[in-house]
């Protein structure tokens, strides 16, 4: 038995379809899956939510929505309308949370300041939208690698300063290892999120160099790199999270296994370095 509250994000298994990423997951005793939008959208959102039905897995998490970065025009508004069916698809599919990746410099423009307000104002549009459809809207915070062309918002500080203009229940935040390790702030923004109900999902991989030629391939199994999921695993804990935690890992050597060797060598690292800091708890609890 894999630990119950280790969640497979389906990312770790890219090349997986919606079936057998839902069966192998399942084979390889997990009780939960994060679950990426576009799969579920090749099978149709009702063979999509029969299969997860099917499957005896929680859903703990759809990935993604956001990309909000656009000036106001026929393009930002298709980005809201996308991510209302996001919100829709999260809530068919029986996932309390969809992550946000909010999308990078406006294009030709150096206004990084700017660029976050945009990400702020699209979810004021949608946070009451999610707050009815019981999704939680979980802004993640990336790498300042990415902070060009994925994501503006670099640390958890900068999430949650958007996060809590909105009620908890709608819009919280992503604590993921790889992303904010390195914040020398990041233990105590932890805990900032904790206090007031905004940690909506703990991803765990790690961090190893020389990064890939692609930097989106550089994760890796957690205890395969240098980051210290003791500290990081023992703050989250410290708030009272007790939802899912989801190990999510880009790296083209890692898709190009066989799959349910990934997902035995992913239970199998998370045994080694998370599972030893989490406290026993009732993982029928929600993430929020």
């Amino acid at each position: 038995m894999t630990h119950p509250r280790l969640s497979l994000n389906q990312a770790t298994i890219k090349y997986a379809p919606l079936d057998d990423a839902l069966r192998v997951t399942a084979d390889a005793g997990y009780s939960s899956i994060g679950l990426w939008r576009e799969p579920v959208q090749e099978v149709g959102l009702a063979e999509a939510v029969k299969m997860v039905d099917g499957s005896g897995l929680r859903v703990s998490s759809m990935c993604r929505g956001g990309f909000f970065t656009l000036p106001e025009g026929p393009d930002r508004r298709a980005a809201i309308d996308d991510n209302r069916r996001a919100i829709d698809e999260t809530a068919a599919v029986g996932a309390p949370t969809l992550v946000l990746v909010a999308g990078g410099l406006v294009g030709g423009s150096r206004d990084l300041i700017g660029a976050r307000s945009l990400v702020s104002d699209a979810i004021g549009e949608l946070s009451e939208y999610a707050r009815e459809a019981g999704v939680t809207l979980a802004i993640e915070a990336l790498h300042p690698m990415y902070a060009s062309d994925r994501a503006v918002i670099s640390t958890l500080g900068q999430a949650l300063d958007i996060a809590e203009q909105f009620d908890p229940e709608a819009v919280g935040v992503v604590v993921d290892t790889f992303h904010v390790w390195w914040d020398p702030q990041v233990l105590e923004q932890i805990a900032r999120a904790g206090s007031t109900g905004r940690i909506a999902s703990y991803q765990v991989c790690d961090w190893a160099t020389p990064i890939a030629a692609d930097a989106l391939l550089s994760r890796h199994y957690p205890g395969d790199g240098v980051i210290d999921f003791a500290s990081l695993t023992d703050a989250v804990m410290a708030t009272g999270y007790t939802g899912d935690i989801e190990v999510e890992i880009f790296n083209q050597a890692i898709w190009d296994s066989a799959w349910p060797d990934v997902a035995r060598r992913t239970a199998e690292a998370f045994d080694a370095v998370v599972a030893p800091h989490l406290e026993p708890v009732d993982v029928s609890v929600s993430a929020r």
